[in-house]
C-alpha cells in the first residue's frame, strides 16, 4: 500500500515537471517569436511534442527525458550576451506601452499657449526682473520656474533688422530667436512674435522703423514657457461638464480660431440664456423663468473671478453679451470664456463649443513649480487690489 502511494506521488511529480517544461518552452517561443529563425522554432516544438508523449508512469523513460531535455534546449537556444539587460528592456517596453495607453485613455499633457486664463493658468509670458524670481543658475531657473533669462542692452544704435531674424529650437524643445539691431546680433528666448512684443514692444508697423539707442535696456527679466498640466480625459465619459470647470477642447469646425486645442472656463450650459448686467454675467438656466448672477451658483471659481484681487477682473469686455442682449446656448453646446476676459478670444468671438469637441478637464499643473503647481484652479487669489490696470499688472507679476 505504501509502495503504491510513493509511486503515485512520484508519477505526479514527473507529470508536473513535464508540464512545467512544456510551459517554459512555449513561453520562450512566444517571447522570442520575432527573433528566432524558423528552424530553431521547429526544434523547440519537437521537444514540446515529445514532452506531451512521455508517460510519467514509465520511470526510466520519464527521468531520462527530464534530465536530457534542458541540455538539448541549451544547444538549440544558447544563452545570449546581455540577457538580463534585454529582459529589463522588455519590461521597460511593456511599461512604456502601458504608460502611453494610459495617456491616451486617461491623462494628456497640455501646455498653456496664451494668457487668456490668467491669473488661474499662465501661458508664455514675460516676467520683468523686479525680484519676482530668485537669481539662480540658468538650468535651475528653467527646471523650477520654466523661465529663461531674457536680457538685452543695445550695444550700438540702430534699427531692427527684420531680414536678420533667425528662429530655431535649443535642445529641440525651447524656441530661440536671433536678430540684429544696428549691425549687432542678439539672441533671446521665444519666437519672433514674442520677442517683438516683450522686448522690442512694437505696437504698430511704424514702430519697426524706429531707432534704438546705445545703452537702452529693452528687456531685463525672464520669458516663462507657460504652465504645463495634465488633462483628465476620463471623467467626461461618465458625466457632463459642469459650470465653472476649466475645459480643454479642440477647435475643429469652430470659425475664427487658431491652434487645435483651447482651454477655457465653462460659463454656459446647454439650454442656458446668458446676458450681462452691471458687469456681471447673468444666467437663466434651462426651465427657469428668472435670471441670476453667475456668482450665485456657489462656485468658488466665480467668487475668485469677481473678487477683483490677484489679477482677477470679473467678466469685463463682454463683446457679444452687451447689456440686455441675450444669448441662447444650443443643445449639446457650451459657452466658454477665459478668466482674463479683457484679453481672451472665446465664445464671445467664435461662438459655442460642441460637446463632441471636448477633450477633458484641467486636472494637475505639473510644471513649473510655482504657486499654481498642484490641482488646477486650487489657489486663492493674491491679496492685491486689481480694480485698476496698475493693480492687475502688479498681481500678474507676482504669480
Amino acid at each position: 500500500m505504501i509502495q503504491k502511494i510513493i509511486q503515485f506521488w512520484q508519477r505526479r511529480k514527473r507529470a508536473k515537471a513535464l508540464e512545467e517544461l512544456r510551459h517554459q518552452l512555449s513561453h520562450i517561443l512566444h517571447l522570442n517569436d520575432d527573433i528566432l529563425v524558423q528552424s530553431t522554432k521547429e526544434k523547440v516544438r519537437e521537444i514540446i511534442e515529445e514532452a506531451k508523449s512521455v508517460d510519467p508512469g514509465n520511470v526510466e523513460e520519464a527521468d531520462r527525458f527530464i534530465e536530457r531535455a534542458p541540455v538539448r534546449v541549451m544547444k538549440i537556444l544558447p544563452r545570449q550576451p546581455f540577457m538580463t539587460l534585454r529582459e529589463y528592456a522588455d519590461i521597460l517596453a511593456v511599461a512604456f506601452t502601458v504608460a502611453f495607453g494610459a495617456r491616451a485613455l486617461y491623462l494628456q499633457p497640455f501646455k498653456i499657449p496664451t494668457g487668456s486664463m490668467q491669473p488661474t493658468l499662465f501661458g508664455i509670458h514675460y516676467i520683468a526682473d523686479k525680484d519676482t524670481l530668485p537669481h539662480l543658475p540658468s538650468f535651475l531657473q528653467l527646471a523650477i520656474f520654466s523661465a529663461e533669462r531674457a536680457k538685452l542692452t543695445v550695444k550700438r544704435s540702430g534699427c531692427y533688422d527684420e531680414a536678420s531674424v533667425d528662429s530655431y529650437y535649443k535642445y529641440l524643445m525651447f524656441p530661440q530667436t536671433r536678430f540684429g539691431i544696428g549691425g549687432v546680433v542678439y539672441n533671446l528666448p521665444g519666437e519672433k512674435a514674442q520677442i517683438e512684443k516683450y522686448c522690442l514692444k512694437f505696437s504698430s508697423y511704424q514702430d519697426r522703423s524706429k531707432e534704438f539707442q546705445e545703452g537702452e535696456v529693452l528687456c531685463n527679466g525672464w520669458l516663462s514657457l507657460g504652465d504645463h498640466l495634465f488633462v483628465d480625459r476620463y471623467t467626461y465619459h461618465f458625466r457632463e461638464p459642469k459650470r465653472g470647470e476649466i475645459v480643454v477642447f479642440n477647435t475643429e469646425g469652430i470659425p475664427q480660431t487658431s491652434g487645435f486645442f483651447y482651454i477655457k472656463r465653462l460659463i454656459g450650459l446647454p439650454g442656458d440664456m446668458l446676458k450681462i448686467v452691471d458687469g456681471v454675467v447673468q444666467v437663466k438656466t434651462k426651465g427657469s423663468e428668472f435670471y441670476m448672477p453667475i456668482t450665485n451658483f456657489n462656485n468658488k471659481a466665480f467668487s475668485k473671478i469677481y473678487s477683483l484681487k490677484g489679477g482677477y477682473q470679473g467678466h469685463s469686455g463682454i463683446y457679444s453679451l452687451a447689456a440686455e442682449n441675450e444669448i441662447y446656448v444650443p443643445e449639446n453646446c457650451y459657452f466658454m470664456m477665459g478668466d482674463n476676459t479683457s484679453n481672451s478670444s472665446d465664445s464671445r468671438v467664435w461662438g459655442f463649443v460642441p460637446r463632441k469637441n471636448i477633450v477633458g478637464k484641467a486636472l494637475f499643473v505639473f510644471w513649473p513649480f510655482t504657486r499654481r503647481w498642484g490641482l488646477a484652479d486650487h489657489e486663492d487669489p493674491l491679496p492685491v487690489d486689481s480694480s485698476t490696470p496698475a493693480g492687475v499688472a502688479e498681481a500678474m507679476q507676482l504669480q
